[in-house]
């Protein structure tokens, strides 16, 4: 089934030729000018009895054929043996080369757009916008930094044998545990943190720490540490 192409389907006038010349076959280094040049006349004249309007380009381009194809039949010119004789069809070939380079490079470049597309980017944010103010003990110490120094104390204490101690019905409580460390701080005003786990089992130890951190949330003690491996010390704070 033969497929008629319209002057819309190419990007130009070197676009067409380098189409028929592919479809010809033909070797793009010697172009058979008069073949080529009659396949272009005859893709024209078929477009302007479709009654469709043909660019300037389109006919530029037909005018240096058909002079190309005059200029191969005229007899040659006797030349030097030092001197080569110039081939009509030279610029012709040297443009549609350099084209068919442009549309390879177009190709690749598509192609890569195309892959850019499925790529997504961010810009970088400030993560504190992402950060929880409330959940801040204060600004000398964090709670990273509270976990990180109550663990160096719980490893300096893990060779010493545990306290005996009796099992009781008794549970200790979070809110007992607060009860406890505001009557501490209320006769001594600031304490070690260490000092609040006089007793190293794991029920008072939670429920020691998670006392610690509501108090220092909601402004009742604060934490504070002079400098990095230093004492950390509970304060009341006054209202």
């Amino acid at each position: 089934m033969n497929v008629e192409f319209k002057i819309n389907d190419f990007e130009g006038p070197l676009d067409l030729l380098l189409h028929l010349i592919k479809e010809s076959k033909m070797d793009i280094m010697n172009i058979e000018i008069e073949e080529i040049t009659k396949q272009y006349m005859d893709y024209l004249d078929l477009q302007e009895k479709m009654n469709l309007e043909i660019a300037s380009e389109y006919l530029v381009l037909a005018a240096e054929l058909l002079e190309i194809k005059s200029k191969m039949l005229l007899p040659r010119q006797t030349v030097e043996e030092d001197e080569e004789e110039e081939d009509p069809r030279e610029e012709l070939v040297n443009r549609l080369l350099e084209y068919q380079a442009y549309k390879e490079i177009t190709k690749v470049l598509h192609e890569k757009e195309s892959l850019r597309r499925e790529i997504y980017t961010k810009s970088p944010e400030n993560i504190k916008n992402y950060i929880d103010e409330e959940t801040e003990i204060n600004v000398d110490v964090s709670l990273d930094d509270l976990v990180e120094a109550f663990k160096r104390y719980l490893a300096r204490k893990k060779d010493n044998k545990p306290l005996k101690t009796k099992v009781t019905v008794n549970e200790i409580s979070v809110s007992s545990r607060r009860h406890d460390i505001k009557r501490l701080l209320k006769s001594k005003k600031r304490v070690s943190f260490f000092e609040l786990f006089p007793v190293l089992t794991k029920e008072y130890v939670v429920a020691t720490f998670l006392a610690v951190l509501e108090m220092a949330k909601s402004g009742e003690l604060t934490i504070k540490q002079e400098k990095a491996f230093d004492d950390i010390i509970c304060e009341e704070v006054v209202r």
